[in-house]
């Protein structure tokens, strides 16, 4: 890292900041040897990976008048994101797992589990460019800032495809001996599934822009007024630069104010509430609007190839392909609701605080935060097949609608459809019953009270305890209990069916909270400082493959790809119950997880050493090597075509981290 102050004048002042952090890491593997998930390597190879990258930063900061400033910034953050550098060894090789015996997976063959990259993209990279400008005005009462920013998101998406182009896993045979709904012959004691997946290169950008005006209003000596607005635009591109999600001036308006009540910062009553738009990530552009193929079916099989691990002697294929994304770029203008809106969030907060002594203080506060409007892709063409239907548009065909579109769930939506199947595209609103989604629903409600301590010289102590409550039917942006981090995007309103059920305490519902942190001061070059959190512990559900009774479970002509009974993950609230019957279990059915505890410890020696000081410090992270559990498998159902509880349901998927040491040295000085 590098950084320079350079003060032009009294008046005029530029600081320039540039860091570098890249890592490359050199991946070898060796005969028979297995450090990249390979299965009986033959050959030397090896790959690089390649991550990190820079950030470039400066700011000038001008005092025109004694009342009047302005400021500006430039910035550029890049980032490679995993980019490999060769092809891993094993890549010619198909992924092959074997299930046969229940438990354990085992690895067949001489596949590797890295994705294999197309060897023609440029880096998997993310780059950030970004600007703004800022000022400050103060006439009388008044603190007026104001200003405008503007940033460029590029993602660069290296399309992937599995070891071998395809993943085969072998199955015992079921006991019903019905899979993918069709009857395994007599004689056959098992089976195999074929996964080919894959993902095309391209890069996306994102552009957004904002402007903003404040007033700080000292209305009395003892009462301030804060109100303010801002506007923003979020624009979302495909990979050949049209827009496909774009909205234009949402505003988004601030108010707030301190009421000092004695006139002497004893008593401090405050508040604020506002509005909060959260952009369309580029993760978006990635999964909506590019071209993604990921099909699945199913065979019986007379052998095993000793060398790659795949079947021979392929039989009659056992139901029909479940067919997920067709590998087609959907248009733009068919991708995204015409009238989607962005998310945004309202919060509210309440508090007052207290002055007890001259070293004591301690408050409480209220706080709410409500999602009004949320947005998420919705995979399934039913609904557009029935208005189509309704309206008498009888060559409408329904293959024409993109694998998922995005849209407000909840409310009427706008698309391009091409009604007459001959190209042509016409907007037209579908009202929200046809899609069968509930509203977007997200909301926090907490009660927080609050001390501290000041810092004397010698010692400082500061603490809360929180009880808070988060409910609704969506997380968010994204799913930690399926561990789904694309953005915008997760399974949640996929289907209507994946929303039975979903409204509860949400995954990230932690009732309490109590945080304490202290340092003291040994001697002068001696300290220690403690860090300490209790939280009580998260809802658990139970995941698993809806129902063939549910209206989206098929296509709309009745065939059973394009529906929701192609997910081949669990991804919706039924699962299997003891007689093997799909039972509705509600969001957080299953409990709670435990309280977790955590104690972090830190000792600082800080000697002052010729012109500037050294700093090493010790820091201990879970200083008792606490254990307990923090996540469980919520995996109800094991496969679809299968219909088997899992064994593993229930069991501990993570625990806290163990105890662990992390060493710092520092230097400071001034030139």
């Amino acid at each position: 890292m590098v950084k320079l102050d350079w003060n032009i004048t009294d008046s005029h002042i530029v600081e320039v900041t540039a860091i570098s952090n890249r890592n490359y890491y050199d991946t070898v593997i060796y005969e028979n040897d297995e450090p990249y998930s390979l299965v009986n390597a033959t050959r030397l190879d090896k790959y690089q990976l390649r991550y990190g990258g820079e950030v470039y930063m400066a700011k000038y900061t001008g005092y025109l008048t004694d009342n009047f400033t302005v400021s500006g910034q430039l910035g550029q953050l890049e980032y490679l994101n995993a980019s490999r550098v060769g092809i891993p060894p094993g890549a010619d090789c198909p992924r092959v797992l074997d299930g046969r015996a229940g438990g354990a997976l085992v690895e067949l063959g001489c596949w590797t589990a890295a994705t294999v990259d197309d060897a023609n993209a440029p880096p998997a990279r993310d780059q950030r460019r970004a600007g703004r400008l800022d000022a400050e005005w103060h006439v009388g009462d008044h603190a007026i800032r104001f200003g405008y920013d503007k940033e460029k998101f590029n993602s660069t998406n290296v399309g992937t495809t599995q070891s071998g182009g395809e993943y085969w896993r072998y199955f015992a045979r079921p006991a019903n001996g019905m899979v993918n709904g069709a009857a395994l012959p007599a004689d056959a004691t098992a089976y195999v599934r074929r996964w080919v997946r894959n993902t095309v290169s391209g890069a996306y950008d994102v552009h957004n822009t904002a402007a903003y005006v404040e007033d700080s209003w000292q209305a009395t000596d003892n009462f301030v007024v804060y109100a303010g607005i801002r506007a923003e635009t979020f624009d979302n591109r495909n990979a050949e630069g049209e827009s496909f999600a774009k909205a234009d001036n949402q505003i988004a308006p601030r108010i707030g104010f301190s009421w000092d009540v004695n006139n002497d910062s004893t008593l401090k009553v405050f508040g604020n509430a506002g509005r909060y738009f959260i952009p369309v990530a580029a993760n978006t552009n990635i999964r909506a609007a590019a071209a993604e193929y990921f099909n699945t079916d199913y065979f019986t099989f007379t052998s095993i190839d000793p060398v790659t691990g795949a079947p021979v002697g392929l039989g009659p294929q056992l139901g029909p392909d479940v067919l997920a994304s067709s590998g087609v770029a959907p248009v733009a203008a068919t991708v995204t609701a015409a009238n989607l809106k962005p998310m945004y969030q309202d919060e509210l907060i309440l508090g007052v605080q207290r002055a007890f002594s001259d070293s004591w203080s301690g408050g409480v506060r209220g706080v709410m935060r409500e999602v009004k409007n949320g947005m998420d892709d919705f995979c399934y063409a039913g609904p557009f097949a029935k208005w189509a239907e309704d309206n008498g548009f009888d060559d409408f065909d329904y293959h024409t609608v993109p694998d998922c579109v995005i849209l407000n769930p909840g409310k009427d939506a706008e698309f391009a459809l091409d009604l007459q199947d001959d190209g042509t595209l016409t907007n037209v609103v579908i009202p929200a019953r046809y899609f069968g989604l509930p509203q977007y629903r997200r909301k926090y409600t907490a009660i927080e009270f609050f001390w501290e301590k000041v810092w004397d010289g010698k010692w400082y102590l500061q603490g809360s305890y929180t009880i808070a409550h988060s409910f609704g039917n969506v997380e968010g942006y994204v799913n930690s209990t399926l561990e789904q981090d694309d953005a915008g995007l997760t399974q949640d309103f996929d289907f209507a069916s994946f929303t039975h059920g979903t409204y509860g305490n949400l995954p990230n519902d932690r009732r309490h909270a109590i945080k304490l942190f202290g340092t003291y001061q040994l001697t002068d070059d001696w300290r220690i400082s403690s860090n300490w959190i209790f939280q009580s512990g998260r809802p658990r559900s139970c995941y698993g493959f809806v129902p063939d009774t549910v209206p989206d479970f098929n296509a709309p002509d009745g065939t059973a790809a394009n529906g929701s009974g192609r997910y081949t993950s669990a991804s919706s609230l039924y699962c299997l119950d003891e007689n093997g019957n799909s039972v509705l279990r509600p969001r957080g059915s299953f409990g709670t997880t435990r309280w977790i505890t955590q104690i972090d410890l830190s000792v600082a020696w800080t000697p002052k050493i010729g012109e500037g000081n050294l700093i090493l410090k010790a820091d201990v992270f879970n200083v008792f090597n606490a254990k307990r559990p923090t996540d469980y498998n919520e995996i109800g159902d094991r496969t679809r075509a299968t219909p088997e509880h899992n064994p593993n349901f229930g069991l501990p998927a993570s625990y806290q981290t163990p105890r662990y040491f992390r060493f710092t040295a520092r230097y400071d000085f001034s030139l």
